[in-house]
C-alpha cells in the first residue's frame, strides 16, 4: 500500500474521530444546557376545579415515575378524596375507592410487553411469585420454560388468556425518605406539598414493611406539619389551586377523630361497615389526573411485592391513629 493511500486513510480516520468527539460533546452540552421543566400534574376535580402540581424527579425519582405512570394510564380517573382534615391534609388515590387496596402490576404494565420481554417477565416471576408460577398444572420457573409452555398450546389457545392473571398482584414502592435510609429527598411537609401515603405497621415493629408500603394513595398538605418530615415521601408542590385544596379540606365529614369517646357510636355505611374519621359525606370526585412530562419518559417504576399483615387489617393512613 502506497504512503499516499495510508495518509488518506489516516486523515479520514482522524476526521471521523473528530466528528464523533464533536457529536458526543454537543450531546453533552445540549443535555447540560437544555432547561427541561419538571413534570406538572393536573388534578381535575368535579365541581371544584383544577389543582396543578410541579413534581420533583430529582428528589424522589421512583415516586414520581410511579405517580406519572398511574396518572397517565387513567388509574385515578373517577377516584376521590376520601379523607380531609382542615389545616392538615386532603388524601386520595385509593384503588377503586378501597383504602385497604394497593395498585396491581396490571396498572403499570402491559401484559403483551411482559410476555415478550425476558428480563421483565423473570423479574416479576422472581419478585412476586418466588420464582414459580403455575398454569394448567405446569410450573413456570423461567422464561425458557415459559416459551416451552407457549409452544405446547393448541391452535385455539392464546398465551395472553393463559396468563391473564399474571399481573393481578398488588405492588408497592420503596419509601424515598430519610427514615428509610434515603437521604436525597430533603423536601419538607409544608403547605402545598404532595406526598405519598403508606400503611403504618410500626406499632407492631414492622418498620421496613411500613416504610416500603406506598402504592397509589397520596395527600396534599393544606398546612405545615414537621412531624411527617423524613417519615413520608414528598414528591412535588402545588403551583396552582391551593385554594381549592383548602376548600376541600373544610367540607363536611361524618365525624372527627377527636369526637370519639367511650360513648361514641361509629356511623356505618349502606353495607354496614364502619365509616372512618374525617371521611367526607360527599367525597370530591377526581375526574382525572394527567401529567405533562415535556417529552421526557420517566419509565416504569421499580416495584416490590406488597406486604400485608395477616392478623391486623390496618388502614392506609398518613399517620398511625
Amino acid at each position: 500500500m502506497s504512503k499516499i493511500v495510508i495518509r488518506i486513510i489516516l486523515i479520514i480516520a482522524i476526521l471521523l474521530l473528530l466528528t464523533a468527539i464533536s457529536f458526543v460533546g454537543y450531546g453533552i452540552y445540549k443535555k447540560t444546557t437544555l432547561n427541561i421543566p419538571n413534570p406538572v400534574a393536573t388534578i381535575e376535580i368535579e365541581d371544584y376545579g383544577n389543582i396543578k402540581i410541579e413534581l420533583y424527579p430529582d428528589k424522589a425519582p421512583n415516586t414520581v415515575a410511579n405517580f406519572i405512570r398511574l396518572a397517565n394510564r387513567g388509574f385515578f380517573t373517577n377516584s376521590n378524596f376520601h379523607r380531609v382534615v382542615p389545616e392538615f391534609v386532603i388524601q386520595g388515590g385509593a384503588k377503586n375507592g378501597d383504602t385497604l387496596a394497593s395498585p396491581t402490576l396490571e396498572d403499570i404494565y402491559d401484559l403483551n410487553q411482559v410476555l415478550n420481554e425476558k428480563e421483565i417477565f423473570e423479574k416479576i416471576l422472581d419478585e412476586f411469585y418466588d420464582g414459580e408460577y403455575t398454569v394448567d398444572g405446569k410450573t413456570i420457573t423461567s422464561y425458557s420454560t415459559f416459551e416451552t409452555y407457549k409452544k405446547s398450546l393448541e391452535n385455539n389457545e392464546t398465551i395472553e388468556d393463559k396468563f391473564e392473571d399474571f399481573l393481578d398482584v398488588e405492588y408497592s414502592i420503596k419509601g424515598e425518605f430519610l427514615a428509610n435510609e434515603y437521604d436525597t429527598n430533603n423536601l419538607r411537609h409544608e403547605e402545598g406539598v404532595i406526598s405519598m401515603a403508606r400503611s403504618d405497621y410500626t406499632t407492631y415493629g414492622y418498620y421496613e414493611e411500613s416504610y416500603n408500603s406506598a402504592g397509589s394513595q397520596f395527600f396534599i398538605m393544606v398546612g405545615d406539619n414537621s412531624y411527617l418530615n423524613g417519615l413520608y415521601a414528598p414528591f412535588g408542590k402545588v403551583i396552582e389551586g391551593l385554594d381549592i385544596a383548602k376548600k376541600i379540606s373544610d367540607i363536611e365529614v361524618y365525624y372527627r377523630s377527636e369526637d370519639v369517646d367511650e360513648d361514641f357510636e361509629t356511623p356505618k355505611d349502606d353495607d354496614g361497615n364502619n365509616i372512618d374519621a374525617d371521611t367526607p359525606k360527599e367525597k370530591p370526585i377526581i375526574k382525572s389526573i394527567t401529567v405533562e412530562t415535556y417529552g421526557i419518559d420517566y419509565g416504569i417504576p421499580e416495584v416490590i411485592k406488597t406486604y400485608k399483615l395477616n392478623v391486623f387489617r390496618i388502614k392506609l393512613l398518613i399517620i398511625g391513629l
